[in-house]
């Protein structure tokens, strides 16, 4: 990856490209999981429109995974002129307790670095260890180089992270997985029930905070980090209502690059009470 870190983007991409198709050919389980979240998401696609999907899902993810070198190797000053702001940035100025929703799209690394080398504001975020050592050394390293933000492990907890957003750090939030059934609730994701935790509207009601979404596009160029305009009327004192309504509006920013959303994932692997698995026997 270091050696990746100094290659023209042109030919990282190209390397992107062909790992994902070879990763989209042997990774059968995981082509497997997103042929089927694409089916439950977009049902009216065909099985061939499916497959081409996913495919282009696969060569986005190999190539975001592969841009991580420069993102976190690459010399600073490149890394900044890859990554651009656009969108209502002004909404990130200040010290107003905000939290920023950060779906999985495959630039979500490169969105949290694009703010912390833009903005003068520091961040807060959320690391859960790696298995590898050293490989949790490398992303640790990799995800701090800018900015000098805030990095609270999972294990902590809500008080630390709380804490944060008071104290203006805008804390970048992930909520758009399936975590587990453990404080999570059932709430339509297109239309299928998905077990997605509440955080988003307990932070910013916790806080007092606004949410702000941060959408991540690759691009040929590098990245286009998308801020949109705070939440109007959120949270209420409804999470579940919050949840639903943090699911719809995410459809609705998948809509404009579906191929880019993190569809390995097992979206759907809790299911309600009652209700058959999705994804078959693994």
């Amino acid at each position: 990856m270091r050696a990746l870190a100094n290659l023209p983007l042109p030919w990282v991409r190209g390397l992107g490209w062909l790992l994902g198709q070879v990763l989209h050919l042997v990774a059968a389980r995981r082509r497997r999981i997103a042929r089927t979240n694409w089916a439950l998401c977009f049902p009216h696609t065909t099985q061939r429109q499916t497959r081409q999907a996913v495919r282009r899902h696969f060569v986005y993810f190999a190539q975001a995974w592969l841009d991580r070198s420069w993102l976190w190797e690459g010399e600073p000053e490149r890394v900044r002129r890859r990554i651009t702001l656009s969108g209502d940035v002004q909404a990130l100025a200040g010290q107003t307790p905000t939290v920023l929703f950060a779906p999985h799209f495959v630039g979500m690394d490169a969105g949290w670095t694009g703010l912390t080398a833009h903005l003068e504001r520091r961040c807060c975020g959320i690391y859960a260890a790696q298995l590898n050592p050293d490989v949790d050394r490398w992303m640790a390293h990799g995800r701090q180089r800018f900015g000098n933000p805030h990095i609270v492990a999972r294990r902590q907890g809500l008080k630390p992270l709380v804490a944060a957003l008071r104290a203006g750090e805008p804390l970048y939030l992930l909520p758009d997985m399936d975590y587990g059934a453990r404080d999570s609730v059932f709430v339509p994701f297109f239309g299928v029930p998905a077990a997605t935790i509440t955080s988003l509207s307990r932070f910013a009601r916790l806080a007092d905070a606004l949410v702000v979404p941060i959408v991540t596009r690759l691009t040929p160029s590098g990245y286009e980090v998308m801020v949109m305009p705070p939440w109007q009327d959120y949270p209420t004192r409804d999470a579940t209502a919050d949840t639903a309504e943090m699911n719809r509006r995410l459809e609705a920013f998948i809509a404009t690059m579906p191929e880019q959303y993190y569809w390995v994932h097992k979206r759907f692997k809790n299911r309600p009470p009652g209700e058959p698995g999705v994804y078959g026997r693994d």
